[in-house]
């Protein structure tokens, strides 16, 4: 009999995800298309998207994307009700769940490494009154990877835009994925006579 522990039924394994295979890479830096098209999305979202609570990994990538999203956002006329950040690895997400979902945003947008992502997403699904739906990510979240890791459902209606401009959206274990509007003509670029 261990000494340090009481008699009956072992513990549960740690619920924290551990990925198999080689470790992430870290999140590429975003693109300006990239930008403007989650700024599309979150403007065109119904119900009309007014207050996000922006978060983002610890990461030198993330933490940017973040940033350049508030200020644009604000720039728009639109509010940023919190910055709210996490480290890839935590005991247990409850801390920044709870402050990104403080003061019930009209939406949340994230930007973070698919692991430290995967293990909050399941905190807030579980612990708070979060929805994936009014969630919109940068594209280092619009993996298959993110959903696997994060499990069936726990992402199901976040959507996001891709480093060229395209958009993705969960769908319950799969990602679809639609391509960016093509530029309109710009005037002189027709046929030359």
């Amino acid at each position: 009999m261990n000494p340090g522990r009481l008699p009956g039924p072992s513990r549960p394994r740690s619920p924290l995800l551990r990925p198999s295979g080689p470790a992430p890479a870290a999140p590429a830096a975003h693109t300006g298309a990239e930008l403007r098209a989650l700024l599309r999305l979150v403007a065109a979202a119904r119900p009309v998207v007014r207050t996000v609570t922006v978060g983002h990994g610890r990461d030198p990538a993330s933490e940017a994307a973040a940033l350049a999203f508030a200020e644009a956002w604000q720039s728009r006329g639109g509010q940023v009700q919190a910055l709210v950040d996490w480290p890839e690895t935590a005991a247990s997400w409850l801390r920044p769940a709870r402050r990104l979902t403080a003061g019930a945003p009209d939406a949340w947008v994230v930007a973070a490494g698919p692991l430290g992502w995967a293990q909050l997403s399941r905190r807030l699904r579980h612990s708070t009154d979060w929805t994936p739906q009014r969630t919109f990510g940068f594209a280092m979240l619009g993996d298959i990877a993110v959903v696997e890791l994060a499990g069936a459902g726990t992402l199901r209606g976040m959507s996001g835009a891709t480093p060229d401009g395209g958009t993705w959206r969960v769908g319950g274990e799969l990602i679809s994925y639609h391509p960016a509007d093509p530029a309109p003509p710009r005037r002189g670029d027709g046929p030359q006579e």
